[in-house]
């Protein structure tokens, strides 16, 4: 019996959609444009916007007679042992193939965003987290492994990366963003993307576009970004991690700017992301994100309008359930109010994809064989590495840390002593076992009470936990004071809740009105302070918190963005010394907490000045990172000296050696910004344009070369063209956007240049001997 050509493995993947589209009625072509969410819960709290009210009934088994786009969540709806799982994913999707006349399987994806959001896996450090080690292959390598095991149960697609620039620290999810620079958003992002597509797993960009620019830091609140600023602070990330990572889906935002919804945007979806990118892979939409364009922004009357919008500006899948692309779609085709071409182009971007991930092949079986370890020795390990490179040291003063081996430490605060501190609200235990309280986290999780304990063996170490998170009661202070002021040092771990939708103090609609630490938490490390015992602060947060009130009153600072379940050794260990502190800040730390939503990307206007009487200088600034260790950094060089000219589309090098100069191993992050002391629109004071982390032994050095390209000084001009415009510019090499070591002065000359999509995106780095 002949194979039919869409069967046939060695024809191209566009012959082969092309005639299987042809076979495919109407309604077998729309079921490829939706996903199904089994299990999701119509009542109570759930785990997606508006979950309960948009959540659909249907007959599972007259619906998959169609085929079916894709499965939705098989592991991270509810907690199953993984193995028992990927036996279920697979008998989900046997069926799912008997069932159609094609035989086609679904596309099941899962949420990544800090580790596989599954049962028993892995639970890593938060993207803010990786921003803060500023080291991009180590964050492929956890991409990497997070797809292995993504891949090792049946998932092909990984609803990851989130690529949102941070623009006002307020926000609920800053915790999974990347950070408040698009250049280090874009390559940390990138890296990771490489690592999910090498893995075989699809990776998602979230959200296409503009979401973290809510007004008021509200979630799903209007977007009011002017024009410059979408496409030179919000896109750029999205366009490496596209062209640099091989990203081969984009997920449409909730938000709306300047009155239209993302998921309805055809000049986003369409005109910019496929035409002028070139993308090919499929867009997606946010959960429910086509039908709020009925319920929540009112562009769309009915379902089927809904469909008519997103399919239109080129959503080619509704996630996570079907709503709009099911019957509702099909019948408004049936009456001319939608044209099937639109349902054929996104069937055959999803087939296309499909073709790729090899689920048209004739002898496509699911992955059931073999044992599964979501949370193996080799995950611990990458995990426990990037908890450790990710620890901010803020401030050390009197060099208090590290900790005496034997000293007296009380340990007070609602952090220290409960192992969810570790956790972003993505993580399993946080997302869905919150709602499951009887169920046991399924990792080992230490705290950083128990990991001090076993870090420090001859320390005595006591334990108060001296208030809750959230909640307004003091009457813990009490026993937390006598307890510091029993102690030689007195460690203050505070921070966050994770959670989601109100249910934590940060997390996906977790926003909060100003920068306080939650709850009473600022009130019991003053309470500390006035014992006059020095006190190490540690904070494990989703996002910076203002520290101005104590600026100058504690022994130590430490920061850690949810650091992963090997977070609590982590802290302990940089409270020990057995790890010399490296991370550097994704986002700046406020000195205030009120009014003042800032990011490091300001022109001068959002800089202190005369002309108000606020001061929204940072207390700790973008980039900013102590260590054990010393450096010095030497031997400075320009390609053509300190001051030089070149042309609107050449390249300079700049480079400096960096050298050890203390007793112990340690890392260096080598930051390169620029500065753009005129320009035809306002250009922010400082940005991030390179970066390299250079780690070195005792009286070692390296020599680290930039090789910067005309092209990293574009912006968005007037007419809306990406120019290089002539004119004086500053490389500054510096540890933070506000410690600067090294200056060079810079001429660009000739004409101003109009670039297209193949413009440079990263400076390349070069690290050899010191001469």
């Amino acid at each position: 019996m002949s194979t039919a050509p869409w069967r046939d493995p060695a024809l191209p993947a566009a012959t082969r959609v092309d005639d299987l589209l042809s076979r495919m009625t109407l309604e077998e072509k729309t079921a490829q444009l939706y996903g199904v969410w089994v299990g999701a819960a119509t009542d109570g709290d759930g785990v997606a916007p508006l979950q309960r009210e948009m959540t659909s009934d249907y007959d599972w088994d007259e619906l998959i007679t169609l085929g079916l786009g894709q499965l939705t969540r098989s592991f991270g709806t509810a907690p199953v042992d993984p193995a028992l799982g990927a036996q279920a994913l697979a008998r989900a999707q046997r069926r799912i193939a008997a069932a159609g006349r094609f035989g086609i399987p679904a596309v099941a994806h899962e949420e990544c965003l800090a580790g596989f959001t599954a049962w028993k896996a892995t639970a890593y450090p938060v993207p803010l987290a990786w921003g803060a080690t500023f080291d991009a292959p180590l964050v492929e390598e956890l991409g990497r492994r997070i797809g292995d095991d993504l891949r090792s149960v049946g998932v092909h697609q990984g609803l990851a990366p989130v690529l949102d620039v941070v623009r006002d620290p307020r926000w609920g999810r800053v915790e999974e963003t990347i950070g408040e620079d698009p250049y280090l958003v874009g390559t940390i992002g990138t890296a990771y993307v490489r690592g999910l597509e090498s893995a075989g797993i699809v990776a998602t960009l979230k959200h296409f576009a503009g979401y973290a620019s809510s007004a008021g830091a509200r979630n799903l609140a209007p977007v009011r970004a002017g024009v410059r600023e979408l496409a030179d602070v919000t896109l750029p990330p999205f366009e490496m991690a596209l062209r640099e990572g091989g990203a081969r889906s984009v997920m449409a935002a909730y938000n709306e700017t300047d009155g239209v919804p993302a998921s309805a945007d055809p000049r986003l979806l369409t005109e910019l992301l496929r035409e002028e990118w070139g993308f090919t892979g499929t867009v997606v939409a946010d959960y429910f994100g086509i039908g709020f364009l009925e319920t929540l922004h009112r562009v769309a009357a009915s379902p089927a309008e809904a469909a008519r919008l997103a399919l239109e500006a080129g959503i080619d899948v509704e996630l996570p359930t079907l709503k709009c692309y099911g019957k509702p779609l099909v019948a408004a085709v049936r009456e001319g109010a939608v044209p099937e071409s639109l349902v054929d182009r996104a069937a055959r971007r999803v087939l296309l994809q499909k073709c790729e991930l090899g689920l048209l092949d004739e002898d496509w079986q699911p992955e059931t064989e073999g044992p599964v370890d979501l949370d193996s020795t080799a995950n611990r390990a990458l995990a426990r590495r990037l908890a450790e490179e990710s620890v901010v040291l803020l401030d050390n003063p009197d060099g208090l840390l590290p900790l005496s081996p034997d000293t007296r430490i009380a340990v007070v605060g609602p952090r220290a002593a409960d192992a969810l501190a570790m956790l972003g609200c993505y993580s399993f235990p946080s997302h869905v076992l919150a709602h499951h309280p009887d169920v046991p986290t399924g990792v080992d999780i230490p705290t950083v009470l128990d990991s001090l304990r076993a870090e420090l063996p001859d320390a005595k170490v006591t334990f108060a936990e001296g208030c809750g998170v959230s909640d307004p009661d003091t009457s813990g202070f009490a026993e937390a004071v006598a307890r510091a002021s029993e102690a030689d040092v007195c460690v203050a771990v505070l921070g966050d809740r994770a959670g989601l939708f109100g249910r934590g103090t940060s997390g996906e609609g977790c926003d909060v009105a100003d920068l306080r630490l939650p709850g009473v938490q600022s009130d019991l490390l003053d309470a500390l302070v006035g014992t006059g015992v020095p006190v190490v602060l540690v904070l494990l947060t989703g996002r910076p918190y203002a520290l101005g009130r104590w600026d100058g009153r504690l022994g130590a600072v430490v920061q850690a963005f949810f650091p992963g379940e090997e977070g609590g050794p982590a802290v302990a260990g940089v409270l020990s010394g057995r790890v010399n502190p490296s991370g550097r800040l994704p986002v700046s730390v406020p000195r205030g907490p009120g009014g003042q939503p800032w990011t490091y990307l300001q022109p001068p206007l959002g800089l202190a000045g005369e002309v108000s009487n606020l001061d929204p200088t940072p207390l700790y600034a973008f980039g900013h990172g102590r260590s054990y260790t010393t450096f010095a950094w030497e031997d400075f060089r320009g390609q053509a000296g300190p001051e030089a000219e070149i042309a609107t589309d050449g390249s300079y090098d700049v480079s400096v050696t960096v050298r050890n100069t203390g007793d112990r191993d340690g890392a260096e992050v080598v930051q390169l910004y620029l500065h753009d002391p005129v320009a035809s629109v306002t250009r922010p004071d400082v940005r991030l344009i390179g970066y390299r982390r250079l780690e070195l032994s005792p009286g070692e050095s390296r020599r680290v070369t930039f090789r910067f390209h005309a092209d990293l000084s574009a912006f968005t001009d007037r007419s809306g063209t990406r120019i290089v415009e002539p004119g004086a510019l500053e490389m500054r090499l510096g540890t933070s956007s506000a410690e600067v070591r090294h200056t060079a002065r810079l001429t660009l000359t000739g004409p101003a240049r109009a670039l297209d999509t193949n413009r440079r995106l990263r400076c390349d780095t070069e690290v050899s001997p010191a001469r």
